[in-house]
């Protein structure tokens, strides 16, 4: 089933380089979030050995969802079907970019000085469970790819393919 949604999805070079921006941007955008590229004096990727846990999950984070939401616009395209059918693609992907961006330095200050003591303790509760959330978040993109493929599988009637049984 998921063999012939892929390559229905992917046949296409549009859909592969959706799924390839959207991957580098959300990856840089993290990573720059996150404190693991740093712009002075130069552009510098520094991971850390006792944070590459973050590093792999963000780079997990960043390939689901480019692979969901361009699936999920393949969807929207093909099936013309509506948004509010579809949007549980977009919305997965969206708690799986921000589950941890909330916890860095950067964007934890904004939060504290907007929101003072709720907004620090929402700060210190994500700093804390940080890997939780984003392998939580890793598990709705899964969960929302599942249910992609099987809504496009229904709605684009894709036809098992017998011939090969792996």
């Amino acid at each position: 089933m998921h063999k012939q949604t892929l390559r229905q999805v992917f046949e296409s070079k549009k859909y592969v380089a959706i799924a390839v921006l959207i991957f580098a941007g959300l990856f840089v955008l993290l990573l720059i979030i996150s404190g693991f590229v740093f712009f002075e004096p130069h552009l510098l990727l520094y991971v850390p050995s006792d944070r590459s846990l973050d590093f792999s999950l963000i780079v997990a984070v960043a390939a689901l969802s480019g692979f969901v939401i361009s699936m999920s616009i393949f969807r929207l395209k093909m099936t013309k079907i509506g948004v509010r059918k579809t949007s549980s693609g977009f919305i997965g992907s969206i708690i799986g970019a921000g589950a941890g961006a909330c916890s860095c330095s950067s964007v934890g200050f904004a939060i504290v000085s907007t929101f003072g003591t709720v907004g620090a303790t929402a700060t210190a509760f994500l700093t804390n469970y940080e890997i939780p959330l984003r392998i939580l978040s890793i598990g709705i993109i899964v969960i929302t790819y599942f249910v992609t493929a099987k809504g496009l599988q229904q709605e684009c009637k894709i036809q098992k393919d017998n011939t090969t049984n792996l």
